[in-house]
């Protein structure tokens, strides 16, 4: 993967295909790899771009202090390295909370926002879950944390159905070398997000979707964020998990495009 200078380190990026560009933001692993099941599809019709966020996979990982602000500004960063003045910023998770914060204090670089399986502030649910997460990097390193990750992302019939293949990709993750301390502040940040006095001010068509059965992030705030973001379309489908994208990734695939077609 190339790299471009960002803001005192370095952000490893890929692109694939031409026409209007299209940016894949990952979740809390930060990596560009979670989009291959997206990236031929999409490379189809736009200039596709994803990347590793800072800390994470080939991405330098200086930082051990993170907040959702600095992760908006270094994507905006990166835009400007391609020279890419305006996107459809598709995020996934904590690429949902990047894609809010971008949308709202940097409008004119968002034409559409796909926001999938995110949430919209740290609620009791939210809290409880990554504060569990955070202690088990603190207290037991990224090897049990890994071993637990798949029961959230996936849905008991996609676990037994992939068993195997969840453990080589396991097994292959750039995220275990990733130091605690990355991992621990990159959910303090996730812990501290809130925009909700903002979304009102999202003047880019919107698309917010999340499955029915979303251990991490329930469905629920998803419909939070389409009836605060002005026109939103909010979509629900039937399983799949938060990992959506790829447990389900046709139908994902299919829904996004349909809707980014209709919104020009």
């Amino acid at each position: 993967m190339p790299k471009v200078a960002i803001a005192g380190g370095e952000i490893d990026y890929e692109v694939a295909g031409e026409g209007h560009p299209l940016i894949f933001v990952s979740g809390l692993s930060g990596v560009g790899r979670y989009w291959q099941p997206q990236v031929a599809a999409f490379a189809s019709r736009y200039k596709v771009v994803t990347y590793d966020q800072r800390g994470m996979g080939s991405s330098d990982r200086l930082q051990r202090a993170f907040s959702v602000d600095q992760m908006a500004a270094e994507l905006s960063d990166l835009m400007d390295a391609l020279k890419i003045e305006r996107a459809h910023i598709v995020g996934n998770s904590t690429g949902g909370a990047i894609g809010q914060t971008l949308a709202i204090e940097q409008p004119q670089r968002v034409a559409c926002l796909v926001l999938g399986s995110t949430w919209t502030h740290c609620d009791p649910w939210f809290r409880r879950l990554f504060e569990a997460r955070r202690q088990m990097y603190q207290e037991c390193g990224p090897e049990l944390h890994s071993r637990f990750h798949p029961l959230w992302l996936y849905p008991p019939e996609y676990v037994n159905a992939h068993d195997a293949e969840i453990e080589e990709e396991q097994r292959r993750s750039p995220t275990r070398s990733t130091p605690v301390e990355v991992s621990v502040g990159r959910i303090n940040a996730l812990l501290a997000f809130d925009r909700r006095a903002g979304l009102s001010r999202i003047k880019a068509p919107t698309l917010v979707m999340a499955s029915d059965n979303d251990y991490i992030t329930p469905s629920y705030y998803s419909e939070a964020l389409a009836r605060a973001i002005p026109g939103a379309k909010l979509v629900i489908p039937h399983g799949g998990g938060h990992a959506f994208s790829k447990t389900h990734s046709e139908e994902y695939n299919r829904i996004v495009l349909d809707f980014l077609g209709a919104a020009g």
